[in-house]
């Protein structure tokens, strides 16, 4: 590899914007929409995190009323269950991991100065922003909010007399629509930019992995979303306006609605997957003083991945009484869609291998996120099955499995990014000791939480069930439903310590150098926080690879040296 030292091009940048409702409301800067996007992210993780928090409570102690939180009954706990699920994926996990990682990092990875369209980078968030206000509201009116299930699979979906004569259900069709035109224009403004605005010298080669997992994550929205959007649209059809797409004494089949759902939900779990792999895979060069290994094969791995993602969505359906006969095939598939990740698991743990590791509150996250990930993908190698999972489908194996993937990706690779680039996002440094304790409450209350799931699933207790000790064979373990909820408090109260720590750390954390990590990619080479257009009157000019200057012992000759107390100082 060229060891060039970037160099920049002096061209006029745009003016900055000035006033309050410029800079923080009506914004076109994408740092300043990444940060919206964040404080979107925690705000609604907060209502679903409370969701969580009612939903345990009821299954712990089902015939126990308790003053301040008392018993939640079938209808609503499947309030619960609906939009739990509903706002951690859509409205708190995308984003935090497309919406701020990808607005804030995408430009300054490839030496833009901004989206490709700022103006419609503001309005993806205000429409977001609107989507979730609208499901919010659908907890205030008549009827309460959505109950049919974060699926919304009919008849129960598709009849409002099952989930009563209310406004909820088609608020929350509503709110998704809103959700998905969002991150529509989203994904096209990160394609486009992507593209079209990398700064001279900087090949496809040559790009951070972050970037090409943003770039996959946004096609394959774009590829799957229009099917659901199709059949949302058919869904509302049927309940306001009387059709029968979905509903059998009319001619309609229940079936398609799944299919449609799945052949968007599978792919969306890697639209959510996949930047936080990223982001692990970004942090594990610069703590382990090694490039990573195998950029190429991570690369094709991430793409063959995308690919496959369209092909295996009927392994959420072995018992849904489709054709038996497709059972070997997406079978296969879903078993093959596990070697790409098993690579990039591989170039991980090769990455390490005789590293220089510093054990930072970033590498602490990643590292956390490659043990709950990995744990998380040999659980569903047992769901990829159709003989297990026929017995294992719709129990609490599975409300395990795909909190070790799918939300591992949010909390532990989420939060590996925030610590990382806090710092250039903010001009402050998250202070150590409440992240340390942070990331160690976290990580033993998660397990504690969710692994005797697996257990509890194994004996038999089937989801979205309100009352365990209804069921004989659960009786017996209830608890294992006792210790995930007491658990769990401990979750909550250590997302408050990062609560405290993220906002306290803006108005008084230690001020940030340039690149306190001394990192590799190009964003640390900016000021931090870095100014309106990001290079002031200049543009990079790459001339190296994105992880050349982390081998150990290579001469970073782009970055200001830092010997003795001068390096003391930039260590966070």
């Amino acid at each position: 590899m060229s060891h060039a030292s970037p160099t920049v091009t002096a061209v006029r940048g745009p003016h900055e914007a000035t006033g309050f409702f410029r800079t923080y409301l009506y914004a076109t800067d994408h740092k300043m929409i990444a940060r919206q996007y964040l404080l979107l992210g925690l705000i609604m993780a907060v209502v679903g995190g409370y969701l969580s928090y009612a939903m345990r409570w009821q299954l712990a102690w089902p015939d126990t009323e308790v003053p301040g939180f008392g018993f939640v009954g079938p209808e609503t706990y499947n309030v619960l269950v609906t939009n739990h699920g509903t706002i951690m994926v859509f409205f708190v996990a995308m984003p935090i991991l497309l919406g701020s990682f990808g607005n804030f990092l995408i430009p300054l990875m490839i030496g833009a100065r901004d989206m490709a369209f700022p103006r419609l980078n503001a309005l993806s968030f205000w429409l977001l922003a609107l989507g979730s206000a609208v499901v919010l509201v659908s907890f205030l009116v008549p009827g309460g909010a959505a109950s049919a299930g974060w699926t919304g699979y009919p008849p129960l979906s598709a009849k409002a007399e099952y989930t009563g004569v209310d406004w909820g259900l088609t608020l929350w069709l509503l709110a998704h629509a809103i959700e998905f035109a969002a991150f529509l224009l989203g994904g096209v403004n990160f394609l486009t930019t992507i593209v079209t605005m990398r700064a001279p010298g900087l090949g496809f080669g040559r790009l951070p992995l972050i970037i090409w997992q943003q770039a996959t994550a946004a096609i394959l929205f774009l590829l799957s979303v229009g099917p659901l959007i199709a059949g949302a649209i058919m869904l509302l059809m049927d309940r306001i306006v009387g059709t029968g797409f979905f509903l059998p004494e009319r001619g309609g089949e229940p079936l398609l609605w799944q299919h449609l759902f799945w052949f968007f939900g599978h792919p969306e779990v890697y639209v959510v997957l996949l930047p936080a792999l990223g982001a692990v895979l970004e942090i594990f060069p610069v703590f382990s003083r090694k490039p990573i290994f195998g950029y190429t094969l991570v690369v094709w791995a991430t793409i063959v991945a995308g690919a496959l993602s369209f092909i295996v969505w009927a392994h959420h359906m072995f018992v849904s009484g489709m054709d038996p006969r497709l059972a070997m095939p997406f079978s296969i598939t879903t078993i093959l869609i596990s070697v790409p990740f098993a690579l990039a698991v591989f170039a991980m743990i090769a990455s390490l291998y005789r590293g220089s590791i510093a054990f930072e509150l970033p590498m602490l996250w990643a590292l956390a996120f490659l043990a709950m990930f990995t744990t998380g993908g040999l659980t569903g190698i047992f769901l990829g099955s159709a003989p297990s999972d026929i017995y294992l489908n719709g129990t609490y194996f599975v409300v395990a499995h795909f909190h070790y993937t799918l939300i591992s990706a949010v909390i532990f690779g989420g939060y590996a990014g925030i610590y990382y680039w806090f710092p250039k996002m903010f001009g402050r440094m998250l202070g150590t000791r409440l992240g340390q304790l942070h990331f160690w409450s976290t990580l033993v209350s998660f397990n504690v939480v969710f692994f005797p799931l697996h257990w509890i699933g194994i004996a038999g207790m089937v989801r979205r069930i309100a009352n365990p000790l209804q069921y004989d064979m659960i009786a017996p373990h209830q608890w294992i439903n006792v210790v995930s909820t007491v658990a769990l408090f401990g979750l909550v109260a250590s997302q408050l310590v990062f609560f405290v720590n993220f906002f306290v750390s803006q108005l008084r954390g230690r001020p940030a150098p340039a690149n306190p990590w001394e990192a590799t990619t190009l964003e640390w080479t900016t000021p931090s926080p870095p100014p309106h257009g990001n290079w002031g009157e200049a543009l990079p000019v790459v001339g190296r690879g994105p992880y050349e200057y982390s081998v150990p012992g290579a001469t970073r000759d782009w970055l200001p040296q830092r010997t003795g107390a001068a390096a003391a100082e930039a260590r966070p």
